[in-house]
Parts: structure tokens; C-alpha cells; sequence
């Protein structure tokens, strides 16, 4: 049975998915949850931004195990400077784009054929003189003129490329036509039958699912797809591709299945266009800056109906009690928010013996210096001590834990109040963790801040040890 690759597109795609950037962390969380998925490649958009980009694709690419593509404009693109971005990754490749119809070498890299093949040969052996994995991506491929796009990819595998990519960048073939069009590739270069050919088709006229099937039947290795809707076949298509249809077409892909709906839809949280004063919680009313409001009038189905928007998963005797809570809140304060609602949740819900406690930390952290975490934990009889490196003493802290734990849990929400005023002011936080598609809270209190969050954090890790256990 052949193991089909889904190469995903999500982090390179990340301009046309949502106005505005996404910040350094968001970019993280997106790669982390696609590590998860064991897909079996993350590609990342070429860099234009400098710097900041580089450092960005070094973080991301010390952080995920999955092989991390980087792209390069053959027009113009920096191979070098590409390469030192990932070059720390476990599996490092770079991936050449290179528009080979005539219209898109005319007006977005001004050039003609016989230079833009000259590009493509500079280029390619400028990556494969740095790096061993290759990639040649033929960008709308399908609008070229079959003679030159056969010689472009020629070209690219004399010069060391071991993996080419067709790309419907137009949309404007249909699964049959998209089969005889690879078909045609692989007839007018006899070299492609020693390399890797992927296809990048395009959804536009929803279709994308059928051309990649058309493609892999005619011996496509792969598809270039998006965890979310982008204009591609997305990952939940390809994945159901493969449980109908790959007994008759004698195919199976890697990917982690269980944990994709979820993932999926934390992404598509993450990537979707924030409204001002929009509530995270749909057709509930808003009634204050959290989000929903309760009254004191609210019956335990109104709440309940709530705490489950909220991502929470309570069992019978937990819902009782939290809405036994929310009812002596209710009375004194006549109203009831979203985050005092998580509050009580967190102080009243699956209250758990104490896996995990917390021996001792040190946190350093300035304006001149990055932020260090030293925490040891207490497991029975046992001391576990980790050290974080974040961007912040709170990330440094959290960093941590998980080093000590071995496990990376998806930080749903994460919040700070002040309980008490002055200068020796209590503060409260609360850390919302999910694992296995549940939400666990965890509260903690103290007049040190950082240690209010850690507490917080353990609170909610132990709920979700004692649940998996």
C-alpha cells in the first residue's frame, strides 16, 4: 500500500487567511499543532520581512520535529539567508517557487523563458549546494507552455532538485483534465520517474479533493493542502479521502486522525477575523466587556448552557456544584461574567488530590535579559526540576513545566485580576488547558503574580492527570 505525503501550507498561506499578522506566538501554536498531526511537512511562506522572519522560521524550526520547507522565490529570492533560517530544523528543505506561464514570469518577475530558466538553474544549485532535500515548485503549471515546463523541470533535477511540485495556481482544470496533465509531465521528462512529484491543485472550483485523487492514481506522491479552508484541498478532505477510498485505490497517509477535528478547529478559531465587541460565544447575549453576563434569575440550564460554550465538559455533580456557586455569587453581585464564571469553575470543578506540587522556582526576567524559569516540582517522592527560556517570565514558567511534564497541552486562555487593592495586592489567575478535546481549569492566588500563574497551571494539570489516569 503506498503512504501518500500531505505536505501543509497553513503558516506559508497565513496573508491570505486573516487581515493583519499574526503574532510570533500565534505562528508557534499553528506549527506546534500541525507537529501533532504528524504531517509530513510544514511549509513556510518565502521570507520578505528580514529579520524578524528569520527569527521567527529559527524559533519555529528548533521547536517542531516534522520536516520544516522553506520557500525561495527563484526571482530574487535569498537561498542563503533562507537556508541559515531552518538550516536548525530536524529536517530542513528548501522549496524553489519558481511562475513558469508566460504571464506570470512577465509581470510579476519581468522576465522571458530562457532567463527565468537560467534562474532556475542558478538557484537550484545554489540550494543544493547548502541543501541535501530540494524542492522545485512549478507555479501555474498548468498555464504554461508544456515544451518550457517540461525543460524547467528538466533543468531543476539536473541541477540537484529531488522533489517537483505542479501547481493549478489558476483552478481551471478538471480532475480528468488534471490526471492527462500529469500524465503529460511525467511523459515529457523521463527524469521525474527517478524523483518525487507532488500536486498543488486548487480548490476553486471545489474540486481540489478529486484533482489530488486523479493526480495520486496517475503516481503523484503527494498534495500540498491547508489545515484550513484557503483555496487548496484542506487536510479533513484528504484525510477523508483516504478512509472511503484507500482500500480501492491502495493508499494510506500518516496522519494523526484522531486529534484533527480539534486541531482544526482551534486553527480556525486562531485564523478567524476578530469583529470588535464580537463574543466568542455566538448567539449569547452580551451584557458586559467578558462576554456573557448571568443574572441572578438564570435557572442551572442557562448556566450550564454556558459553561459548555465556554469549552467546558462537566460531569453532573460538577455542574451542580458549579452552579451552586454561581448562585451565592449571583445574589451579592446581582451579575456574573464569563470570567468570573471561570473562576468558578476553576475553584469548585473537579477538585482533584495534588499529582504535581510545587517544591521551589526562581524566575529571572529584565529588560536587558531574556526570561529564565527554574521550577521544581514534587511527583510523590520524587523532585523534577525543569528550566524554560520564554519570551516573558509567565512563557519561561509554563516552558517549564512542560520540559518537566514531557508534554506540550494547548493553552486555551490564560488570565489575570487583581482580588484585593494596594501595593501588597492579592492577584488571582487562571490558566484553561485542553487535552483530548476537554477544557481544565486551574486557579491560583497570591501577591506574586508569576507565582498566582504557575499555581494555576499545576491546578489544571493535575485535574487532567487524574482524569487520564
Amino acid at each position: 500500500m503506498k503512504t501518500i505525503k500531505l505536505i501543509d501550507m497553513t503558516l506559508a498561506l497565513l496573508p491570505t487567511l486573516r487581515e493583519g499578522s499574526l503574532t510570533f506566538k500565534e505562528k508557534l501554536e499553528i506549527a506546534r499543532s500541525l507537529d501533532r498531526l504528524k504531517v509530513d511537512g510544514i511549509e513556510l511562506a518565502p521570507i520578505d520581512g528580514g529579520k524578524a522572519d528569520q527569527l521567527a522560521s529559527k524559533t519555529i524550526a528548533a521547536m517542531v520535529g516534522s520536516p520544516l520547507i522553506a520557500g525561495v522565490n527563484v526571482a530574487g529570492g535569498d537561498v542563503a539567508a533562507t537556508w541559515e533560517s531552518v538550516r536548525g530544523a530536524k529536517q530542513p528543505r528548501l522549496n524553489l517557487l519558481a511562475p513558469l506561464s508566460p504571464a506570470l514570469m512577465e509581470y510579476s518577475c519581468h522576465k522571458k523563458a530562457p532567463a527565468m530558466l537560467e534562474a532556475v538553474r542558478a538557484q537550484v544549485k545554489a540550494a543544493r549546494g547548502l541543501c541535501e532535500h530540494v524542492e522545485f515548485t512549478a507555479v501555474d503549471a498548468t498555464r504554461a507552455e508544456r515544451d518550457f515546463l517540461c525543460q524547467a523541470i528538466a533543468a531543476a533535477l539536473e541541477c540537484g532538485a529531488t522533489r517537483i511540485t505542479l501547481c493549478d495556481t489558476a483552478g481551471v482544470l478538471l480532475p480528468d483534465e488534471f490526471a492527462a496533465f500529469v500524465a503529460s509531465v511525467q511523459a515529457g521528462v523521463p527524469a521525474l520517474s527517478r524523483s518525487e512529484l507532488l500536486v498543488q491543485p486548487s480548490d476553486e472550483m471545489s474540486m481540489g479533493a478529486a484533482c489530488a485523487a486523479a493526480a495520486i492514481a496517475k503516481g503523484a506522491a503527494g498534495v500540498k493542502c491547508a489545515a484550513v479552508a484557503a483555496g487548496y484541498p484542506t487536510l479533513q478532505q484528504l484525510a477523508r479521502l483516504v478512509e472511503v477510498k484507500g482500500a480501492a485505490m491502495d493508499i494510506t497517509c500518516g496522519l494523526r486522525t484522531t486529534e484533527l477535528n480539534r486541531v482544526v478547529g482551534q486553527l480556525e478559531r486562531m485564523l478567524r477575523p476578530r469583529d470588535e465587541g464580537q463574543s466568542p460565544l455566538g448567539n449569547v447575549a452580551v451584557g458586559d466587556t467578558a462576554g456573557v453576563t448571568l443574572g441572578e434569575g438564570d435557572d442551572i440550564a442557562e448556566v450550564i448552557k454556558v459553561v459548555r460554550q465556554l469549552g467546558y465538559d462537566l460531569s453532573d455533580e460538577d455542574n451542580a456544584k458549579v452552579y451552586e456557586a454561581f448562585t451565592r455569587v449571583a445574589k451579592r453581585k446581582h451579575f456574573v461574567g464569563t470570567r468570573e464564571l471561570d473562576a468558578i469553575i476553576a475553584s469548585t470543578a473537579l477538585q482533584v488530590p495534588s499529582t504535581y506540587h510545587i517544591e521551589s522556582y526562581v524566575i529571572n526576567s529584565g529588560n536587558v535579559i531574556t526570561a529564565t524559569a527554574n521550577i521544581l516540582l514534587g511527583l510523590g517522592e520524587e523532585k523534577l526540576r525543569g528550566v524554560g527560556v520564554g519570551d516573558g517570565p509567565i512563557d519561561a514558567a509554563f516552558l517549564a513545566i512542560e520540559q518537566i511534564i514531557g508534554h506540550h497541552y494547548e493553552l486555551d486562555d490564560f488570565q489575570i485580576q487583581t482580588v484585593t487593592e494596594g501595593r501588597d495586592a492579592m492577584g488571582s489567575a487562571l490558566v484553561k488547558l485542553r487535552a483530548n478535546g476537554r477544557v481544565y481549569s486551574g486557579n491560583g492566588i497570591s501577591t506574586d503574580i508569576i507565582g498566582a500563574s504557575i499555581r494555576a497551571y499545576i491546578s489544571a494539570l493535575n485535574k487532567i492527570v487524574y482524569e487520564e489516569n
